[in-house]
């Protein structure tokens, strides 16, 4: 019987799109990183445009190096093959202020769990306050 959520969007926290384009396949969990390969065969793997400004913004403040600079990482980060962006739409932007049950406060983690919940993703994460949130129902996480 086919799994109904492997047929879904894949939205990848900022910290998963990071190891995926540094080669850290290490860092994912065996579960984790089959529904990044199956999301990626379908052309189903997305990264939301909070993710580039994330990146942008650990790597200014010294938290991540790139190796290259920040706008050449992101432009190749983004071809990734079968990787999409997915949008910020002011439903998204609203949803992000709005969301269901007790999620905190942090912007890039609500625009996150919005984007998901608009394009009937899953998140692919380690946050743990993210998975915390999933279980409650609120939105289908994937453990990284």
């Amino acid at each position: 019987m086919p799994n109904a959520e492997a047929a879904e969007p894949l939205l990848l926290d900022t910290h998963c799109w990071i190891w995926l384009k540094s080669g850290r396949r290490q860092e994912f969990s065996v579960r984790g990183w089959a529904a990044v390969e199956e999301a990626g065969e379908r052309s189903a793997l997305l990264v939301s445009v909070i993710s580039i400004w994330e990146v942008g913004m650990l790597e200014a403040k010294g938290r991540i190096e790139l190796f290259m600079p920040c706008d050449e990482w992101i432009k190749r980060a983004l071809t990734t093959p079968g990787l999409a962006l997915a949008p910020l739409t002011p439903d998204i932007a609203l949803d992000s202020s709005r969301l269901p049950g007790d999620l905190h406060g942090d912007p890039a983690d609500r625009i996150l769990v919005a984007t998901a919940r608009r394009m009937g993703a899953r998140i692919l994460t380690k946050d743990r306050r993210l998975i915390a949130y999933g279980k409650h129902g609120h939105v289908k996480v994937v453990r990284a």
